[in-house]
C-alpha cells in the first residue's frame, strides 16, 4: 500500500531504528515523486516545500523513514587555496552558467559537469573531482550553521 507523505515529521523519535529512502538530488528537488524504502515501503511525496538529505519524513511505531541522498560526483574547490573575494567572484561565475553551487566551512562544491571543468580551467582555478552530497543553496562559513536559500529563492 503507498503511503503518502505532505511534508518531513515535525518531531521525529531519534531513539527509533533509521530506514532509509534514497533519492537523487533531482528528486528531492521535487514536490510530487515517489519512491520505494529500503524495507519495500512505497510512499507516494506530495510536499509543500521539498525535501532535505537526512529528514525523517514517515515514522511509526518501531522506525523512523529518512530520506537519504546518495553522493555524487562533485568538483571542489578548497577556500585554503583562494583569496576571500576570488570566492565571490567563482560563485559569480558559476552561477553566470546558471549552474548551481554550495559552500562548506572550508570548499565550494559544484556538479562535475564539463562547463564548469572548462570555467575552472580558463580561470585557473584549483579544482579536485570528489564525490559528496551535493546540496545546492547550501552556504556555510566558518564554524557557523549552514544557510540555505530554501523554497522561496527563485530565478
Amino acid at each position: 500500500m503507498l503511503s503518502i507523505v505532505h511534508s518531513p515529521v515535525a518531531s521525529p523519535d531519534p531513539a527509533l531504528p533509521e530506514i532509509a529512502l534514497k533519492a537523487e538530488r533531482l528528486a528531492l528537488a521535487k514536490r510530487l515523486w515517489r519512491g520505494v524504502a529500503e524495507d519495500g515501503t512505497e510512499f507516494g511525496f506530495e510536499l509543500t516545500a521539498p525535501l532535505k538529505h537526512g529528514e525523517t519524513f514517515w515514522q511509526t511505531a518501531t522506525a523512523r523513514y529518512v530520506v537519504q541522498q546518495p553522493p555524487e560526483a562533485v568538483l571542489a574547490i578548497s577556500l585554503d587555496a583562494i583569496a576571500p573575494s576570488a570566492a565571490a567572484g567563482i560563485g559569480w561565475a558559476i552561477g553566470n552558467l546558471h549552474r548551481e553551487f554550495s559552500s562548506e566551512p572550508m570548499r565550494l562544491l559544484a556538479p562535475d559537469e564539463p562547463a564548469l571543468r572548462q570555467l575552472f580551467e580558463r580561470l585557473k582555478i584549483p579544482f579536485q573531482p570528489t564525490t559528496a552530497i551535493f546540496r545546492p543553496g547550501r552556504f556555510a562559513r566558518g564554524d557557523q550553521s549552514a544557510h540555505e536559500l530554501g523554497a522561496s529563492h527563485k530565478h
